[in-house]
């Protein structure tokens, strides 16, 4: 795999998981009583719509460059980063069910990442 699909793949998980944390830290933090429409002007909430934008977007790049059997196991890597982000960061209860879940997701992962892409053999 070329570096600079490595570092794609990097920025798309990371956009994925900075971006999915703002929103939600955001949403959680906005004044009491604010409705959808009105905590769009909270500013955590309005980063995590950019960096969720610009994960689609840098998504999009990464799937022109590589296999789509490579692209969703990889960056599923980013939901178990989610699940940690809620739970060191929002407090969230995760129950066992979904810790073993997530242990499976880095499984696949693994495994997957550990496949040749045609990029790779050229």
């Amino acid at each position: 795999m070329k570096p600079a699909t490595l570092l794609l793949t990097a920025a798309v998980v990371l956009a994925n998981v900075i971006g999915n944390f703002a929103l939600s830290w955001g949403m959680k933090h906005a004044p009491a009583g604010s409705g959808p429409i009105s905590s769009l002007l909270e500013p955590f909430v309005i980063l995590g719509i950019v960096l969720l934008i610009a994960w689609t977007l840098l998504r999009i790049r990464l799937l022109g460059r590589a296999d789509l059997s490579y692209v969703l196991p990889i960056t599923a890597v980013g939901y178990v980063l989610n699940a940690v982000m809620g739970a060191v960061f929002l407090h969230e209860q995760i129950s066992l069910s979904r810790w073993s879940g997530t242990i499976l997701i880095v499984a696949g992962a693994a495994l997957t990442a550990t496949t040749s892409t045609p990029e790779s053999e050229s």
